[in-house]
């Protein structure tokens, strides 16, 4: 009798140890794909100018340029609220579904666009409208995968699997990145310059299917199916909670930003790499920061969320601006490898832990809601615009190091918000 009790028990954790990876792994699929989705806009950024933007004045192209980028953003909070509101109550996966679709939409009609050239002011507007459709569903997207991840891990493994969730990004970005380098390798400079910028947009439209059966297979969260079943109790306002999510944002998407968006620009202009140099380098530091972004999350169930997150805010605090000069002062391709790669770990010592500490500090009743409202306001104001910002830095100083004045005062704000949380590695998902 006790053996067969046992051998149930048993059972059953072997099989939600099997739903967990199987909804997960559906989650991290979906997200790795609206990543790659999103992130291309940036590693084709100078080639954009060029075929939309067109003018004598190159870094006023390049302004336009990232400024369109960062208007993607600007619908990143209202995608937050709208589609995480509908995750809190029709469900993550019904969420998760309507993201993936409105992010390929944007993808694609982006790689069919014609060029200034063939219908003047009307390719930029249409460039503009592409990318908010990119920005509703990344509101939405971040909050809903988070809080499905977060909420299918076993209560003493939500750093690991939530890492998980920030590692996917990465893997998006890696996706895009690598794709734009082998576009930029294989084809020549007049190729990309007039259409071979375009196949990594259009790729996005094989993407579809496989993200669409991944996300229609999978079930709710256990414990989203316990709290729709049961009354709240008394709880801090959400927007408490979702401003302790905004000050907990802002390092995290500016360095995500300027680091892993901007970088490959900034070393073509900057550094002086070639073009295809500037993305091979930045494909090799996403590489690093795929694999350590677990093993961040992993550490951070058994230490706890906040010593690995004051830790990266400290690290970019006092080893931000020396990187940059480092990378700055030689011109060789190992110089700005090295560089990317200490970045890449100090960003996987926030996002390891990242995911499960956000998610943590929201009830499940609101998690959604609320804490897509906070990162997705922090992003879109802090992030979205960040290599608009380092680019109109160096432009009004004249001095290539600027932008990491930008990222030392978000490590210093984010610092101070991190400290007044608790620490909740150990208890009860709420």
């Amino acid at each position: 009798m006790g053996n067969s009790i046992s051998t149930n028990v048993a059972e059953g954790d072997v099989r939600t140890s099997m739903e967990s990876w199987r909804a997960v792994s559906a989650a991290v699929a979906g997200n790795i794909l609206e990543w790659y989705d999103f992130a291309i806009y940036g590693y084709v950024a100078t080639i954009i100018a060029r075929n939309f933007f067109p003018s004598g004045d190159e870094v006023g192209a390049l302004l336009a340029t990232f400024a369109t980028f960062g208007i993607g953003f600007v619908a990143r909070p209202l995608g937050g609220i709208i589609i995480g509101r509908m995750g809190d109550t029709k469900g993550r996966k019904a969420a998760l579904l309507l993201t993936i679709f409105l992010m390929a939409l944007g993808t694609i009609g982006i790689g069919v666009i014609p060029s200034y050239n063939s219908i003047g002011v009307l390719a930029p507007l249409l460039l503009v409208i592409c990318r908010l459709m990119q920005g509703f569903a990344a509101g939405g997207e971040w909050g809903g995968a988070t809080a499905f991840i977060v909420e299918w891990a076993p209560q003493n493994r939500r750093g690991f699997f939530g890492s998980f969730q920030q590692a996917s990004v990465a893997g998006g970005l890696l996706l895009g990145s690598a794709i734009a380098a082998i576009c930029s390798t294989l084809l020549s400079g007049d190729q990309m310059e007039s259409w071979g910028w375009r196949i990594p947009f259009l790729l996005g439209i094989f993407l579809v299917p496989v993200g669409m059966y991944m996300r229609s297979d999978i079930e709710e969260t256990p414990i989203y199916r316990k709290a729709k079943e049961a009354p709240s109790g008394p709880q801090t306002p959400g927007w408490i909670l979702a401003a302790k999510a905004f000050g907990f944002t802002i390092l995290w998407t500016v360095s995500y930003y300027v680091i892993l968006y901007y970088m490959p620009t900034f070393t073509e202009k900057y550094a002086g790499l070639a073009r295809t140099q500037s993305l091979w380098s930045n494909t090799i530091g996403l590489i690093l920061l795929v694999v350590a972004i677990p093993a961040m999350g992993l550490l951070s169930d058994r230490i706890g969320r906040k010593p690995l997150l004051i830790g990266c805010c400290i690290a970019f605090a006092l080893l931000t601006y020396p990187l940059f000069s480092f990378m700055l002062s030689g011109t060789s391709l190992a110089t700005v490898i090295i560089v990317q790669l200490i970045f890449g770990l100090m960003i996987a010592m926030f996002s390891g832990p990242g995911p499960a500490a956000i998610a943590e500090i929201f009830p499940t009743h609101s998690r959604s809601t609320w804490m897509s409202t906070g990162y997705s306001l922090a992003t879109s104001i802090f992030g979205g615009f960040a290599p608009f910002i380092a680019t109109w830095l160096i432009s009004s100083t004249g001095s290539p190091i600027s932008p990491t004045y930008y990222l030392i005062i978000a490590a210093i704000v984010s610092a101070i918000v991190i400290a007044t949380l608790k620490e909740t590695a150990h208890e009860e998902l709420r």
